[in-house]
């Protein structure tokens, strides 16, 4: 028996130096057993990993490590998310290369990540802005371009006036550049796109097939591509209210049915009717101006003042000749949407009745609730979006919704104005093709090339990868590519004639929507990918990162899949199999009197009878302690994993993260919680070091029999490995913990009875707890792999517990000798009775009236029948 603490600090190193050496997570392509592909989204490289990614690894960890010992072939890979603005901006205010920048960080957060004890295959290491990396993303976007999956066309942006870039919607803030804070404009630019509205039906139908993603994930998807079934509406344009040359106003809706209550239709500042009205009208034009300001982001859009701008052209009602409707352009319109014009019905839109309270237009309630009087009922500051029946709608009066829809449509489609229908049923969606052009130096340059005479024309394959220059600088505002010397300026492939290079470059999200593709086989010199291997190792089996990207990245991701398939470099449609996002890793907050706020390492905490108290260590000046809140710099109550690995180790780290709650939701760190998991680390190494001293006396053969004591230590043991296996498999990680430290006291409870001199211990005794001794460190390897290797060696067992097969339960030991019923008389509960699982009806019945509760109960009423539902139920009719 040992007396020694278990020593994390002098382990863990030595252990993950083995692992290296053996190369045993090493994964090789020609394996011919089942393969299983486990991947953590991959992160981007800041420097620092935060504690976030401790808990994001080790979930993915875990389930490799018991896949691997279970008989696959994992596959469990790392690389760097290299390209991006952060590395430009550190460029700018460091006066450092973003290459050096980013490779510097890379080489940090590797030794910090190899710190966790993490299985992962890092032959198969490498950053996206490798250029042997983004070669073959070069070759993907040519090939994207030949099968019209990739185009160049002219569309609304967010333009940073200062900074000289476009910027996607999430990075206006408040109407502004995030980091120049310049007020952000809208412009028509040229940009290049992928395609992905091609398959906005076929994504939508395929969410159905992923039964393993979270239907939370699943809804957002939905919600993001939008499918919406409606009516294209012609809505004639009163010519003497008209510029010269427009008739009609084309918008789509999906509520037909309230067209009688409309008060009036909104344009866009960039639909061509409101161009043409602010030809000849100043005010008008400036309004425009000024409308376009506000960016293309829907959020801000949704949330800004609704402005309008009557433009005097008339709209007639389609159903009405003398019903005539102003024409606004408004600024909650979006050329992008639809046809970048509605009419507003706001007795039934909150939107529309918003900007009607404030231009006094009015409003007419068209749907009635059911219950409620037609002709008492009033919208005023509220919209009604809700069921009800038709009023104030002519034919439609009485009219479900659904039924008002239907006969909409079929008037308007039999309408004819001009050889063309009024409305046509049409199915749209919210979902737009997505733009990849980014005015950034520090990304994957696009591969074409830009002729006066040839017009626009792909960078030759022998010609890539295009690599970016290293001689640039940041000192003139804008993209670093347009100001270098000589880098854009090439020579036409085709003609011969001088030309320029595209200096966009594109947006990160591609980098990282193949990325799990090319981890299937790095090594190809030649192809994005070698497609048998990838049709074998993918699609990747359970994928593991932050909600955060439930849409954007899962969505391109599944895009770009469909469009490798299209280009002949994977066959298959879907990327993930199963998909977990995890929760958030929060904190306390901690503030002074001026309100500066200060970190967990800088407070002491004291819990006192009925409150806890947090005063400075440095001074002992009182601390206010805030509300648990997401980690994050600005409220300094981030947790360095660096300080946690040196105190406790990485192992507590894991067992901590995994333990404290469900895993898709937040974790509150708590240093007491931490200290807790150290102990219990120290307590598992002394109890395997006692269960070794007794498993000495061990025979080699399994004994004939079992008494009492070994027998229901094995029932413990196994009925762990049931549950633990089954928890894993279903992320259940926080679970499997729980049944470790239960089966971990009955393996205390015996080791502590037995703890006498060897020889005296019972043969059967001796050879149970050896198993159990195995067992549970097989359980909680998967989690504290360092601890379990230096438990796997005190129990004299052969070679590593990280490439030991995960043993095998017996099922015969899961079977329960008892089984308990709940007794009801006459239908009422009782209370319960225990017996035999193999009792007998008349063992059963017996044993139940023989009850206290029963008999009193009854009140000396002979019993009619005893109804018995076998494993469930007994039901005493008197």
């Amino acid at each position: 028996m040992t007396s020694e603490r278990y020593n994390a600090r002098e382990t863990e190193p030595r252990w993950q130096r083995q692992w290296d050496e053996q190369a045993i997570f090493t994964s090789k392509n020609d394996d011919k057993r089942p393969k299983y592909y486990v991947l953590e989204m991959f992160p981007y490289p800041s420097g620092r990993i935060h504690i976030g990614h401790v808990r994001n690894y080790t979930l993915g960890d875990v389930l490799a490590r018991f896949m691997r010992a279970k008989g696959y072939n994992v596959l469990h890979p790392m690389g760097w998310d290299a390209f991006g603005l952060p590395a430009e901006n550190a460029a700018i205010e460091r006066k450092v290369a973003p290459k050096a920048w980013t490779y510097d960080n890379i080489a940090a957060m590797k030794k910090q990540l190899r710190s966790i004890g993490l299985s992962l295959d890092w032959s198969r290491e490498f950053a996206t802005c490798d250029p042997s990396y983004y070669k073959h993303q070069q070759k993907m976007f040519l090939d994207f371009l030949k099968k019209g999956l990739a185009e160049r066309e002219k569309r609304k942006v967010n333009w940073d006036p200062v900074d000289m870039t476009v910027l996607a919607n999430e990075q206006v803030i408040d109407g502004r550049g995030w980091r120049s804070g310049a007020v952000v404009e809208q412009r028509e630019m040229s940009q290049w796109v992928f395609k992905i509205t091609k398959y906005s039906q076929e994504l939508l139908d395929a969410l159905d097939t992923l039964d393993r993603w979270p239907d939370k994930v699943r809804l957002m998807q939905r919600n993001w591509i939008g499918r919406s079934e409606g009516m294209l509406v012609r809505f004639a344009l009163d010519p003497a209210t008209t510029p010269s040359g427009e008739t009609e106003l084309k918008i789509f809706t999906t509520r037909q049915d309230t067209l009688f209550g409309a008060k009036f239709m909104a344009i866009a500042a960039d639909h061509p009717l409101a161009q043409a009205a602010a030809a000849n009208n100043p005010k008008l034009a400036a309004f425009i101006a000024e409308a376009k300001r506000i960016g293309t982001a829907q959020e801000i859009i949704d949330t800004a003042e609704k402005l309008g701008f009557d433009t005097g052209i008339r709209a007639v009602h389609p159903f009405d000749p003398n019903w005539k409707l102003p024409v606004y352009v408004a600024n909650f319109v979006l050329m992008e949407y639809g046809t970048g014009a509605i009419f507003g019905c706001p007795a039934h839109d909150q939107r529309d009745l918003d900007f009607v309270n404030k231009y006094g237009l009015g409003n007419i309630p068209v749907v009635c609730p059911e219950g409620q009087d037609p002709k008492t009922f009033v919208i005023t500051d509220i919209a009604y979006d809700g069921d009800g029946r038709m009023i104030n709608s002519r034919f439609l009066d009485g009219m479900t919704i659904g039924q008002a829809k239907e006969e909409v449509a079929k008037r308007l489609e039999g309408e004819i104005r001009g050889n063309m229908p009024v409305g046509e049923r049409q199915v749209n969606f919210r979902l737009r093709d997505w733009g990849i052009s980014r005015q950034r130096y520090w990304g994957c340059p696009i591969p074409v090339i830009h002729c006066p005479t040839c017009d626009v024309v792909p960078v030759p394959d022998k010609d890539l990868p295009v690599v970016l220059p290293e001689d640039v600088t940041f000192d003139k505002p804008g993209n670093a590519l347009d100001h270098h010397p000589t880098w854009k300026h090439v020579t036409c492939p085709q003609c011969g004639g001088k030309a320029i290079r595209e200096t966009d470059t594109m947006d990160t999200f591609v980098d990282s929507s193949w990325y799990f593709a090319r981890f299937t086989d790095p090594w190809n010199e030649n192809a994005p990918t070698t497609p048998d291997v990838a049709n074998r190792m993918m699609p990747v089996d359970q994928y593991i990162g932050g909600v955060e990207h439930a849409i954007l990245h899962l969505l391109y991701s599944r895009f770009f899949t469909r469009a490798m398939k299209a280009t002949g470099h994977i066959d298959m449609d879907e990327p993930f199999a199963g998909m977990f996002t995890q929760g958030m890793v929060v904190h306390e907050t901690y503030q002074k009197a001026d309100g500066s706020y200060v970190t967990p390492a800088e407070v002491q905490v004291e819990t006192g009878a009925n409150d806890r108290r947090a005063s400075l260590i440095s001074s002992g000046e009182d601390i206010t302690i805030g509300p648990i809140e997401k980690m994050s710099k600005s409220k300094r109550n981030t947790v360095d994993p660096d300080d946690i690995i040196a105190t406790y180790g990485a192992d507590v780290a894991r067992w901590f993260m995994l333990s404290d709650s469900p895993p898709d939701r937040d974790v509150i760190w708590s240093d007491e919680r931490v200290q807790g998991a150290s102990r219990f680390v120290q307590r598992l190494w002394r109890l395997v070091n006692e269960s070794a001293e007794i498993a000495k006396a061990a025979p080699a053969a399994r004994p004939a029999s079992f008494g009492t004591d070994a027998l229901a230590l094995r029932k413990a043991a196994h009925g762990a490995l049931d549950k633990v296996s089954t928890g894993i498999e279903r992320l259940h990680f926080n679970v499997c913990l729980a049944h470790i430290r239960e089966f971990a006291n009955a393996l205390a409870e015996v080791v502590g009875r037995e703890g006498q001199p060897a020889p005296d211990v019972t043969p059967d005794i001796s050879w149970a707890v050896r198993e159990a001794a195995i067992i549970l460190v097989q359980l909680f390897a998967p989690m504290m792999p360092h601890l379990a290797e230096e438990c796997w060696r005190v129990l004299g067992q052969a070679g590593l517990v990280s490439e030991a097969n995960w043993p095998q339960i017996e099922r015969d030991l899961l079977v329960e000798d008892t089984v308990t019923l709940v007794v009801q008389v006459n239908g009422k509960k009782r209370g319960e009775v225990t017996v035999a699982s193999g009792a007998q009806n008349p063992e059963i019945e017996a044993a139940v009236l023989a009850l206290d509760t029963v008999k009193q109960a009854l009140g000396g009423k002979a019993v009619r029948k005893v109804i018995i539902v076998p494993m469930r139920i007994v039901n005493v009719v008197g």
